[in-house]
């Protein structure tokens, strides 16, 4: 994955969330949780590191506003 940049944690309450999962289903249903709680900037697909197992996926949270209603 890239280096984070300095503009996705610039603030409090600014976040960079890499997953790591067995699946593309697994990865994407998370970013979907978080994205249905939080202001989320999503990711369309995953990658894999050749030699590693899994799925990666990277996506940038912003939790500064009140919480959606419901639980996870």
């Amino acid at each position: 994955m890239e280096p984070i940049k300095d503009v996705h944690v610039a603030e409090r309450g600014l976040l960079v969330v890499d997953v790591a999962a067995a699946d593309e289903e697994t990865a994407l249903a998370l970013q979907a949780a978080l994205a249905g709680r939080w202001a989320t900037a999503t990711a369309d697909r995953t990658s894999r590191d050749p030699g590693e197992p899994g799925v990666r996926l990277r996506c940038y949270l912003d939790v500064r506003q009140d919480l959606v209603s419901g639980g996870l």
